[in-house]
């Protein structure tokens, strides 16, 4: 299970067998809305605050998931999930609604694959059966939190980015619970299996802008990058596209740059970022592009599995970028560290 320093191997096809995705209006707007299973008109989501919007988001996402396959909240062995909020109030919370044995986890945007490679281990290791992840955020909770309210109208340099109001939750089985529900609901698409997974350092090259988050990112994005080639013995041609979380265009023209110069090179169209796929960066205003839990999240469990299914892609690696302040370490002068963490993802033969 072990495989060299940082990474797992996962044998038994933990597998993904449903997912759920809901979103803002802003992601409604932009390329990749027809992947999402809900949009919603209002920020608010007729809550009486931001916080209690995002909290819905993340509980309608679990609902979702769990409903496709025609199961019960008490049919799901954990609820693995995290957020940005202080103390992720929003998983915590959704956790109390859901009422499954609960996991909180928080590495800032790269959350969803930190909970992903968790669930898959739980699984491989025979500690669970079905396991419910996510992630989640909402353009106004944590601008109030991390910058500075909405109504504020504060105006962002280019560097700045758009924090994807959206939740992403993805149901993890094992390969024999998968086959044993599909045998019952013949309309079950086809298993995306998690293979392996990358756990990452943290890293942090001295970056205090708050507003540059793509910059203080993509070091750690490197570095899980070369770790996990390593790890398992492969190129970046091994796997059909390398997508990081939420980079930005800043970040992922700094990943790319590192990379090339350890020798890591791509394909075109074999190096790409969430955070530039959910936005359209010519029509809207999102400066760098997307960031924040919900990037990665309903991306990956929208997009990315269901061009996987389509048959796009065999083999993806995902490497969701997270950094890892708070409004106290801001305050404090303190620098940016951040982590990655990189989930494979297969579909079909491989």
């Amino acid at each position: 299970m072990k495989k060299g320093h940082q990474s797992w191997e996962f044998y038994s096809s933990p597998t993904i067998i449903s997912s759920g995705t809901v979103v803002g209006p802003d992601e409604g707007l932009g390329p990749l809305a027809r992947h999402f299973d809900r949009i919603h008109g209002d920020l608010r989501l007729n809550q009486e605050s931001w916080e209690k919007a995002e909290r819905a988001l993340l509980e309608e996402a679990a609902t979702i998931a769990i409903g496709k396959v025609k199961l019960r909240e008490e049919d799901v062995d954990f609820w693995i999930a995290g957020d940005l909020m202080n103390q992720i109030i929003s998983s915590s919370f959704a956790a109390r609604t859901l009422g499954i044995p609960y996991l909180g986890v928080f590495g800032a945007c790269s959350t969803a694959m930190q909970s992903l490679a968790l669930s898959g281990l739980l699984i491989e290791s025979g500690a669970a059966k079905r396991i419910l992840a996510g992630a989640c955020s909402h353009r106004a909770t944590a601008e109030r939190q991390f910058r500075n309210p909405t109504e504020y109208g504060a105006q962002k340099p280019p560097t700045a980015q758009f924090t994807v109001t959206g939740a992403g939750v993805g149901l993890i089985v094992s390969s024999s619970d998968y086959d044993e529900i599909a045998s019952r609901q013949p309309e079950i698409p086809p298993p995306i299996r998690v293979t392996g997974a990358t756990i990452g350092r943290v890293v942090d090259m001295g970056v205090d802008d708050p507003y540059n988050m793509g910059a203080a990112m993509a070091p750690a994005a490197v570095d899980t990058i070369q770790a996990h080639l390593r790890d398992f013995g492969r190129t970046a041609e091994d796997y059909d596209v390398i997508f990081t979380g939420d980079l930005g265009n800043i970040g992922h023209i700094i990943a790319k740059e590192l990379l090339n110069e350890q020798g890591v090179t791509f394909k075109s169209n074999a190096f790409m970022d969430c955070g530039m796929l959910i936005f359209d960066q010519q029509k809207q205003q999102v400066w760098s592009g997307g960031s924040g839990c919900g990037c990665v999240a309903t991306t990956a469990y929208g997009y990315l599995l269901n061009e996987m299914r389509k048959g796009t892609w065999k083999r993806i690696l995902v490497v969701a970028t997270g950094a890892l302040l708070s409004p106290v370490s801001y305050q404090q002068d303190e620098t940016i560290p951040c982590i990655a963490h990189a989930v494979i993802l297969e579909g079909g033969n491989v």
